[in-house]
């Protein structure tokens, strides 16, 4: 199997793995509960994976809440505003290519009185800050931008959009599942007030994520689920220790890897793109390639369904969006955003690199799409 697909999930890397292990079976203890001298050994190495994903983003261990991963962080983020917007700061602004649980988050606080501005990006997916800029409030509370988008991997202008925000004194929010730890990121220079993290994106264990709170002045928030408050009285519930240690050393060799990565994942698409376009010269690229993830396409040949091309391919993994919402057959609601034609979407498909592919699974995997595509495209063509 050749596997580019790592937007969707990533392989949890062997060294995250071995580190894990020991407390599923030897390092048990409840970090919860009386302070014996083992629970104060596990409570030092929940720290100390905490450390490690605060110093990915630029945080100090302080502002990281656990949580059960991005969607549960983007949930809080935004349903944490609740009584904000009974005191009338009840205005949001987001975008229309947002990860569906962020949409559907502010779809219930609308439901509390929240008023919602939903922004459409250019046709490169990017915001347009002017828009951004006419459609702030008096009574604007939140605007929440994803970072990298998880299907075009477009990055989008954070540091402006946080330098306007604290300026206006509005709360910003960036969903950043996609780009922790393959993009370097200072929430502090940035001016972000809240980022979701999932695990999983780069090669941590499924089911962890965090979200980071700014402590100073520190943001308030709801609470989502009630109980012992265990996560600095914001989250309850028993944190599930071994997936905790596995997300912070996940987090620890990302910020010593990332660089070189990157470099070679930009290589790697680059060639896979090449190859692609020297067999489709009419390939269209969806969004900015300059303002991109160093390990993303997201491409459309024109006459190929993205979903038979996939059902056919045997040796390669890649998807034609979102894995949320990839059982349900409807267009991309990204690439619609976008403003594409319906055919460019229904050809698109999302390839994302990752820390283990090679040089020879990069030539494999385009030799088999094209080859695949070719007689896709081949019989489309001569049923016109």
């Amino acid at each position: 199997m050749i596997y580019l697909d790592n937007h969707s999930t990533t392989p949890v890397d062997k060294r995250v793995l071995k580190k894990m292990l020991p407390f599923f079976s030897i390092k048990y203890n409840n970090p919860h509960s009386q302070l014996t001298r083992h629970n104060q050994s596990i409570i030092k190495d929940v720290e100390k994976a905490r450390t490690e994903i605060a110093k990915l983003i630029g945080a100090e261990k302080e502002e990281i809440v656990f949580t059960s991963g991005a969607t549960e962080s983007n949930n809080l983020a935004i349903k944490g505003m609740l009584s904000k917007i009974r005191r009338g700061k009840n205005h949001f602004i987001t975008l229309n290519t947002e990860h569906k649980c962020v949409l559907e988050a502010l779809r219930k606080v609308e439901l509390e009185g929240a008023k919602v501005s939903i922004l459409r990006v250019k046709k490169n997916g990017i915001i347009n800050i002017k828009k951004l800029i006419d459609t702030i409030q008096s009574n604007t509370v939140m605007v929440s931008v994803m970072m990298a988008n998880n299907e075009t991997g477009v990055i989008q202008p954070i540091e402006k959009i946080g330098k306007l925000c604290r300026k206006k004194g509005i709360i910003f929010h960036t969903d950043a599942a996609q780009a922790v730890g393959k993009i370097e990121i200072n929430v502090k220079k940035m001016n972000i007030d809240l980022l979701s993290i999932s695990s999983h994106k780069f090669y941590g264990p499924k089911g962890i994520g965090a979200l980071y709170i700014r402590k100073k002045p520190r943001i308030r928030l709801n609470t989502l689920i009630d109980g012992g408050g265990q996560e600095m009285s914001v989250r309850s519930g028993t944190l599930p220790v071994p997936l905790c240690i596995g997300f912070g050393e996940a987090a620890r060799i990302s910020s010593k890897t990332m660089k070189k990565e990157n470099q070679q994942t930009k290589m790697l698409r680059d060639y896979f793109f090449t190859q692609i376009k020297e067999a489709f010269p009419d390939v269209i690229l969806n969004g900015s390639y300059k303002q991109r993830l160093p390990a993303n396409l997201n491409i459309s040949i024109k006459h190929v369904d993205s979903e038979i091309l996939i059902s056919k391919l045997t040796n390669t993994v890649i998807s034609s969006g979102s894995a949320c919402s990839s059982r349900e057959l409807e267009p991309s609601s990204v690439l619609l955003g976008m403003g594409l034609k319906d055919n460019i979407i229904r050809s698109a498909i999302r390839v994302g690199l990752g820390r283990f592919t090679t040089k020879k699974d990069t030539s494999n995997a385009a030799k088999e799409i094209i080859k695949v595509a070719m007689e896709i495209r081949k019989n489309a063509i001569s049923n016109i």
